[in-house]
């Protein structure tokens, strides 16, 4: 008979034998669940907890001068985000980063607080704000590479260029123009975390391809500082409100620079006046002065006049019903040529008068005047044209002078350019191609002729009197160039009285626009002067500038002086002698 005690142990085996039995049954039907039927679930929840899905977008694109220089580049940033789950103290925390990052503690906490993976914190910030939030050494706070606009010239050429804002959108000039362009490519990828749920570098090469197009100027770095230079140096002599000048080859219309006074740095614009950051060479209109005695004087030789055609200057005084036109200097008769060397009031409101409001207007909206020129920058502004039915007497002699028009001062280089291009208008141009992030070209700009504002022959003779002009006893003499034959006209415009009627006194825009050599002219150039101090008439504001700006291009051009004499003297019927 069996011992009782040793089937008790024999019971127990059997019991121990059958739960190991069950217990493994129970780990294999558990294995086959979690390997077989369930891989794929577990499998994802892995997954996610090593990565997560990211929307990551390419750098945007460059903008670069006529030679490739960069304008407006992008660099590597950084980017601090946050894992909720892994802060163990979110108040801590938040209180650790205010005094860097300068942000509210209240709104910390609540992003530390989230239930999720991910929170964004500050974007951008530099690499030395960088070392100092890595060195807290904080729990669940990493760093994400990321770009950041950058504009290594500072304020040269600011108001053309522009700027962006969050998330690198172009706000204004040519990134807010060419935000499409210039922007990069968006997609959404998974990245991979390592096990204290950083993020791991993000594929370099895929970045890459998501590079936004670059866009090629035909401004040109170096006339574009030197123009600035100029500019500046005018505009504080003079104690003025502030300034523009261009530099346009007439033969293309491409521009080489435009350029304002004052300026701003784009890569810290939150700290300027917005008022500075309008291009304000195509925004802002002006009364042009003067210098729109050129285009009158066209519209006279286009219809049957000659450079050597006399009127009678009233020695200095002509009475148009209430209103007194007055020249500086009296005169009695002179030519067409004089009128224009000696800027006379009163011999342009004669021809206006000759010609009627019909022909100059006419010939006014051929050169361009009154319509948008078709610039690639934003916010292009038509000036004011009045349809010549509503004209009155005064009206067609004011205009005829300058005054009660008004234009923008791309639309006046543009009107330069065209009686130095023998009378053809180009559509001005500021963008030479658009080029993908592969290096190859996806739209090359041309330049492209408008349509033909006069002949070629009366563009010939005005350019003779805008040479006269410049020559003894003209009103430009200050923007004579050794060795050159230059070609200007001045302008000294009253300004308006803003929301009222009639002309401020002693206020003043001082104007100089012309070009060189006579013979092939290569560049164009205006000087504008807003409210110049003590001395105001463009021949002594402006013409200094435009001479320094045209010396300088052409030492760098390489733009040679004219053989024999220094300068061509020019007689009543418009040929070099």
């Amino acid at each position: 008979m069996p011992d009782p005690g040793q089937k008790k142990i024999v019971n127990r085996i059997r019991f121990i034998q059958v739960v190991l039995i069950l217990i493994l049954t129970g780990l294999g039907i558990k294995s086959f669940d979690i390997q077989i039927l369930k891989a794929d679930e577990y499998a994802r929840r892995a997954e996610n907890g090593y990565s997560r899905h990211l929307t990551i977008k390419g750098e945007r694109g460059r903008i670069l001068d006529r030679h490739w220089n960069k304008l407006g580049a992008t660099l590597d940033a950084l980017t601090v985000i946050a894992d909720p789950l892994r802060i163990e103290a979110p108040v801590k925390t938040a209180r650790a980063l205010v005094p860097l990052l300068e942000m509210d503690v209240e709104d910390l906490v609540q992003k530390f607080s989230r239930q999720s993976r991910y929170a964004l914190i500050a974007e951008n910030i530099s690499p030395d704000l960088a070392l100092k939030v890595r060195a807290l050494n904080l729990p669940g706070i990493y760093f994400q590479k990321s770009f950041k606009r950058f504009y290594p010239n500072r304020e040269l050429a600011a108001q053309v260029l522009g700027f962006t804002g969050k998330e690198d959108v172009g706000l204004e000039g040519l990134e807010f123009k060419y935000n499409d362009v210039l922007e990069g490519h968006a997609v959404t990828i998974r990245v991979r975390r390592d096990g204290t749920g950083r993020i791991l570098d993000i594929d370099r090469q895929k970045q890459a391809e998501l590079r936004g197009n670059d866009i090629v100027l035909t401004l040109d770095k170096k006339i574009q500082l030197f123009t600035e230079t100029a500019l500046e140096e005018t505009v504080l002599k003079h104690q003025a409100k502030s300034g523009m000048a261009l530099v346009m080859r007439p033969a293309t219309g491409e521009l080489l620079a435009m350029a304002h006074y004052p300026r701003f740095n784009p890569n810290n614009y939150q700290e300027f006046d917005p008022a500075l950051f309008r291009n304000r060479i195509v925004t802002d209109s002006f009364e042009p002065g003067s210098t729109l005695k050129v285009f009158t004087a066209a519209a006279a030789l286009e219809n049957g006049m000659a450079p050597s055609t006399i009127f009678f200057c009233e020695n200095g005084r002509y009475r148009i019903g209430k209103y007194t036109v007055k020249d500086t200097h009296p005169h009695d008769w002179l030519t067409i040529n004089h009128i224009i060397a000696y800027s006379s009031n009163i011999g342009a409101v004669k021809i206006g008068e000759k010609i009627g409001r019909q022909t100059l207007h006419d010939y006014l909206s051929r050169f361009g005047f009154g319509s948008t020129t078709q610039i690639d920058s934003p916010g292009e502004t038509t000036g004011t044209l009045m349809p010549p039915e509503r004209w009155t007497k005064i009206d067609t002699g004011a205009i005829s002078f300058g005054q009660g028009i008004s234009v923008s001062a791309i639309q006046l280089v543009s009107g330069i350019s065209t009686i130095a291009n023998n009378g053809q208008v180009m559509k001005p141009m500021l963008v030479k191609k658009i080029v993908s992030n592969t290096g190859e070209d996806l739209k090359v700009f041309h330049p492209t002729p408008v349509r033909q504002a006069v002949s070629p022959q009366t563009a010939a003779r005005v350019k003779h009197m805008m040479a006269l002009a410049v020559q003894e006893n003209g009103t430009g003499t200050k923007a004579a160039l050794a060795g050159y034959n230059v070609c200007g006209k001045t302008g000294t415009a009253q300004k308006v009285v803003q929301g009222q009627k009639g002309y401020a006194k002693n206020i003043y825009t001082s104007v100089f626009a012309g070009f060189a050599p006579l013979q092939n002219p290569q560049l164009a150039v205006l000087v504008v002067v807003d409210e110049p101090r003590n001395k105001y008439y463009g021949g002594d504001v402006a013409a200094p500038a435009f001479k320094n700006i045209l010396a300088q291009s052409f030492n760098y051009l390489s733009i040679p002086p004219a053989a024999g004499s220094m300068v061509a003297a020019v007689t009543d019927q418009g040929e070099s002698l």
